[in-house]
This record gives C-alpha cells, structure tokens and sequence, in this order.
C-alpha cells in the first residue's frame, strides 16, 4: 500500500470523490476505495453518500425524449438552405477566379504590348491594310503618307 492510499480520507475529499463517482464506491478509483470505504462508515460520510445517491436516482430516472417529427423537419430544412448557400457561394467564387483570370490575362497582354512597341515613334505612319502594331505584315509596295 502506497502512502497516499493509507492517508486518511477528510470530508473534502470525500465530497470531491461523491460529486465526481456517485454513492457507489465500485465506481470509484481503486486507490481510493480502501479510504473512502472506512470514511463512508462515519456520519459525515453518510451524509454525503446520502446526497450523492439522491443525485445518482436523479440521474439514472432522466432520460433525453427522442426528437419529434417537427425537429427532425427543421433539421433536414436547415441543412437543404445551408448546402444551398453553399454551392451558391462556391459558383459566385468560380465566377469571381475567372473574371480575375481575364482580368490578369488583359494587363499581360497590356504590359507586352507597351514593352514590344517602341517608345520612339517615327515621323510618318504607313496607312496600310497590312500594317500592325508590330510592324508590316504585308508585301514591301505599301504607301506611305506623312501625317
């Protein structure tokens, strides 16, 4: 036997160890069953055994109804309005990530178009079907006009 099984058991104790296990000391931890065994004999001891199986009959008599049909409805309405919400939300985002891809893709395309075209313009502009930002892409016979 350890020195803290053969200390004795003080009402405090006890009360904790009730209030915890219940009146019945087989559910009790074993270290403390010895103790709390010779404790219970005392008035004390009764006492509080007496109030902890008031509270153990309490407890052992309640029991949690089954839920109505009302609640089990509402629970399956809930859930439908959350899963609801949710694709919504999912489908919004989709939208949002792929406006912010075209978005991305129209400033790339902005910003190789501003680093491709020189800065320095010639003097003159060739007006021609042909022609593009990049450069003529047709035959060399075009017409070139001073603006």
């Amino acid at each position: 036997m350890t020195e803290e099984n053969s200390r004795a058991m003080d009402a405090k104790r006890f009360a904790a160890l009730a209030a915890a296990y219940g009146s019945d000391l087989r559910r009790w931890p074993q270290a403390e069953r010895e103790a709390a065994t010779a404790f219970a004999s005392s008035e004390t001891g009764q006492a509080i055994s007496g109030h902890a199986g008031r509270l153990d009959a309490l407890l052992d008599r309640y029991s949690v109804p089954h839920p109505g049909k009302a609640l089990h409805d509402a629970i399956l309405r809930t859930a439908g309005q959350h899963l609801t919400r949710r694709r919504r939300r999912r489908f919004w985002w989709l939208g949002m990530g792929l406006a912010g891809i075209g978005l991305a893709g129209a400033v790339a395309g902005l910003a190789l178009v501003t680093v491709v075209t020189p800065e320095v313009q010639p003097d003159h502009y060739v007006l021609d079907a042909n022609a593009t930002a990049f450069g003529d892409a047709g035959p060399d016979d075009t017409i070139e006009e001073d603006l």
